[in-house]
Formats: structure tokens, sequence, C-alpha cells
């Protein structure tokens, strides 16, 4: 056993399961495995883990009352839990995220899936325990302390939001396209004069950096709808079109926790209206018109542009130029027509944005 690997506790009635987690793991973590949630509690009063996978269904103690527990006690309430199940229903989905687990993978699941999303939870946890231990010390070295503690912050939003786009991973460098993109079109409208008092009125840097966490609401949506390597059925669409509404609810809780709302406020109009549509006939509240907010409009036109350009299972990429097409016809309709005048004199620079960041991806994939 290596002392400095990270600790993980494999929580499972099952030995078959408890096996195949361990086989999958064991290269990467110290493992624990563990056969009922009774015994976690006694594990837990001997040894704090940096992770525990807990499965739902067990007899005696199920994964829910175990959380709860664990969550109740202030020893072990901050160690991330992930839920391990073979329910794929939203009810029990929710439940678990409600209970404080930090994500939910159903059961059998991918190994090298299994251990990505365990990298990435680690990784936030570790930067939060940095911000914590930054935050301690920030009366006494305010100056010297300041940017290290914004860089810190930004490189946890950016964790959060690569973490999303690794569960959606058709987009590739979606975050960074259209953070780019909205860069240029925000710059344009604000030049542009066309809504007074915004967004001139903004703290451009703080919008930019919130629209990362636009999809921040697609780590609720279940695997098996999120990853169909195909069209959606209209009933898994709906669920889809809730990570809107996810994402509201995920932001307005951080918000209860901290005295930065600006850039939290931005992220929540981004996240809850980048799919309403100029007519009325998007989602999740069906706004319409000057109702939806003007940083959500521009939203939506550069996180379209983005998925038309790329590639998904059921279509292939368009072009720059078949992709400009199609959202100026939507003027009116699915985009502000005033915005779209806009548009149509930068939409140049988002073929220069995507060719560059390609050129970049390509120089680092040789690099490595």
């Amino acid at each position: 056993m290596e002392e400095d690997r990270k600790t993980v506790f494999l929580v499972d009635d099952d030995i078959t399961n408890l096996t195949i987690g361990d086989y999958a793991l064991a290269d990467f973590y110290n493992v624990f495995t563990i056969n009922s949630g009774a015994a976690l509690l006694k594990m837990l009063e001997r040894r704090t883990p940096d992770m525990i996978l807990l499965d739902v269904e067990m007899p005696e103690m199920d994964g829910y009352e175990t959380i709860k527990r664990v969550k109740s006690n202030p020893a072990t309430a901050d160690i991330p839990v992930i839920f391990l199940t073979a329910q794929s229903a939203v009810e029990y989905e929710f439940e678990g995220l409600s209970l404080g687990a930090i994500d939910y993978i159903l059961k059998p699941f991918s190994p090298p899936l299994l251990r990505k999303r365990i990298e990435m939870h680690l990784l936030v946890e570790a930067q939060r325990l940095e911000l914590v231990r930054f935050n301690t010390d920030l009366m006494s070295m305010v100056e010297a302390k300041t940017k290290a503690v914004v860089d810190l912050r930004n490189a946890i939003m950016y964790t959060m939001a690569e973490l999303v786009e690794y569960r959606d991973d058709v987009t590739g460098k979606h975050i960074e396209r259209v953070q780019s993109f909205l860069r240029v079109l925000l710059t344009a409208l604000i030049e542009s004069g066309a809504y007074p008092g915004e967004p001139g009125a903004w703290d451009l840097e703080l919008a930019l950096l919130s629209a990362q966490l636009h999809d921040v609401g697609k780590i609720s949506i279940k695997d098996d709808i999120l990853l169909k390597p195909g069209r959606l059925t209209p009933e898994e669409f709906e669920i889809v079109k809730e990570h809107t509404t996810f994402g509201k609810s995920i932001i307005d809780e951080i918000k209860t926790m901290t005295t930065e709302q600006a850039f939290l406020d931005y992220a929540r109009i981004i996240a809850e209206t980048h799919h309403e549509r100029w007519d009325g006939g998007g989602y999740p509240a069906g706004l319409k018109g000057d109702d939806i907010p003007v940083l959500g409009r521009a939203m939506a036109i550069v996180d379209v542009y983005d998925a038309l350009i790329s590639n998904r299972p059921y279509k292939k990429a368009l072009t720059h130029g078949e992709a400009v097409d199609i959202i100026i016809e939507g003027a009116g309709t699915q985009f502000d027509p005033l915005m779209i005048d806009v548009f149509r004199k930068i939409a140049a620079r988002f073929d220069e944005i995507t060719s560059q960041i390609d050129a970049d991806s390509g120089k680092k994939g040789n690099e490595s």
C-alpha cells in the first residue's frame, strides 16, 4: 500500500461488485472494501478516506440511511460520497444528490469512466481544501493572497465545468470555444450601443468566467441519457431540458455559502436562460423577446453555433458558413434579431477562434 495514494472506501453488500471495483481501482488508489453501511461507520471511527463509493441497495442499512449518518457527523461530513447503483430512475438520483452525494454512477460501470470521475472529484475536493486554507490566512495576507485566491476560484470553476464536459464528452473543447465566442459577441454588443445600460454596465470578465457553468446542471442528468449514442426520445429530451433548472438550483445553493454574488448572478442567468427562444418556444420558462435576459440571449447564439460545428453521434459537424446561415435564419424566431445583426458583422471571428483552438490542441497533443 502506497502512502502517497488517495484512499477510497468501496461499500457494497455484493462480493462480486466489491471484487470488480477493487480490481478497477487498486492500481490507482488505496482501496478498502466494506460489505455494509454499519461496517463503514465503524471503519470511519478509525480511518478517514479521501472518498466513499457507496452502494444504494443494501440490507439493514441502505445507502441513503448510511449517507445521512456520514453527513450528520462533523468528523465525516466533508468526505465526498459517490453513489453506485443499478437504479436508473431520476427520483433515486435526485434523492441521493439531495442527501449530499456528489455524483451518481450506474452499475455496471465502465472502469475508465469510474476512475476519471473519481479523479475529477478528488481534484475538486483538493482545490476546495486549498481554498479553505487560503481563506484562513487571508486576513493577515490580504494583498499577497488576493490574486492567488481569485486564480484558485477560477480553477475550481473550470474544473467543475470540465467535469461536466467530460460526462458529455462529444463536445471536446466546447467550454473554451463558447467562452471565446461569447467574449467576441459581448464586446461587439457593447461597441454597437444596441442595448443601452447593458452589457456595458456588466463586469465583463466575471460574466465570461461564469459562462463556464452554463451546463453545470448536466451533472444531475444520468449517464444513459447524457451519453446516449443517438437521438433522444421525447421523454429523454424532457429530462435533459431539466439541466437548466438543475443548474439554477446548484448555483443558488452555492450563493448561500458565499458573499461573492455578482459572479454567481451572471452564472445563474446563463445556466437558466440559455435555451430560451425569442419567439417563446424555448425552455425552461418559455420566456419571450425582451423578457429573456440579454446575457441569456447572447449565450444562446454562441452555444447553438458551437453545437452546429461539432460532431455528434447522430450528426456530422457543419461548416462555419453553414452554421452562420442557420443562426441568421433563426433571427426573430430562435434568436434576438437585433443581436443577429451584430453577430453577422463578427461571425468570421468565430471561425478564426475555432481554428486557433484546434491548432493549439494539436500542438499540445504533439508535445505530449
